[in-house]
């Protein structure tokens, strides 16, 4: 048996790409997007006439937005489609990074993309709304899991963070692991982050004992990996949303995986945490790792956002 396999037997395994050929091969439960990965999922020969279809909608698009808004939209739900016709699970589309910190933008954004998805013919329990964790994404989110509509919380680098999403009910949260440990590699360079000392896993691991200590219902998504070792350092999580690249490094290695994440192995009973404005803002000002990978992760998807506007705006 694979590790690939031994992974699935005890967690979901989610592709995070927007190659339809590449989900195709690994064959995951579910998948995720975001502005990165649609970015360079249009840089495929095969995705130009998917570029030529969203172009064409939004010249004949008469709901209030601008063309390219409508482009971007349209692209992002189009290939969110075309994934959920070769997966069993759910897609995970995200709202624009610039909406971040506007609570009514994410919202109105939010119920676009859903009812461009229902309009396609596809149901709102398959699909996520990924938002931001930044204090105004989570408060979207807590309206949007009112109305019905699943919310994945990504770029998140912390406990505060993870409590304050799962306190507003949000479907599944998106723990960066491979960014945070990115930050103490460039600030703490003569630091051990192999296997368990890697502070993204001990992240993950915290935010899991957390959760399932106390019993919160919100999915725990381990993201953002750079290598094979934190993954299998993170077996057990409830989701794992991997690239392809190594989702074949798992597939090809036959060596024993060991389940680190359960019910009945938690590492410790964490005393409840209470989060509200003032203590969320306060946490992650004293948390610089948190507060930096998350603005950094905005504007990174926000230029990528950018870069994608520009391609599809020479087709209009």
């Amino acid at each position: 048996m694979s590790k690939l396999d031994a992974l699935r037997g005890m967690t979901i395994v989610v592709a995070d790409t927007g190659d339809i050929d590449a989900i195709r091969r690994v064959k995951p439960e579910d998948a995720t997007t975001n502005p990165s990965l649609i970015l360079k999922a249009a840089d495929l020969e095969g995705y130009q006439p998917l570029l030529k279809q969203a172009a064409a909608w939004a010249a004949s698009a008469n709901n209030g937005d601008s063309k390219i808004v409508n482009a971007c939209d349209f692209l992002a739900v189009k290939i969110g489609c075309d994934i959920l016709n070769i997966i069993p699970g759910m897609i995970s589309t995200e709202v624009d990074a610039r909406l971040s910190f506007d609570t009514e933008a994410m919202v109105t954004k939010a119920n676009k993309l859903m009812t461009m998805y229902e309009d396609a013919g596809v149901s709102r329990e398959r699909v996520m709304i990924k938002i931001a964790s930044t204090w105004e994404g989570i408060k979207a989110a807590e309206i949007l899991e009112k109305s019905g509509i699943h919310c994945n919380l990504t770029l998140l680098f912390s406990l505060p963070q993870a409590v304050a999403c799962a306190e507003a009910g949000a479907t599944l949260i998106s723990p960066f692991v491979g960014r945070i440990m990115d930050w103490y590699k460039s600030n703490s360079p003569d630091m051990d982050l192999t296997g368990f000392n890697d502070p993204g896993v001990q992240s993950v691991t915290s935010i899991y004992n957390y959760y399932k200590t106390h019993g919160y219902g919100t999915i725990i998504m381990g993201a953002s990996f750079r290598n094979t070792s934190e993954i299998e350092c993170l077996a057990g999580c409830d989701k794992l949303t991997i690239s392809p690249d190594l989702l074949e490094a798992l597939e090809q290695d036959e060596g024993t995986l060991v389940r680190h994440l359960s019910m009945s192995n938690l590492s410790s009973s964490p005393a409840k945490i209470e989060v509200d404005e003032a203590s969320f803002r306060w946490a992650m000002n004293e948390d610089p790792m948190a507060t930096e990978k998350l603005a950094d992760g905005i504007r990174r998807f926000a230029a990528d956002q950018v870069t994608l506007e520009q391609r599809l705006e020479s087709l209009l």
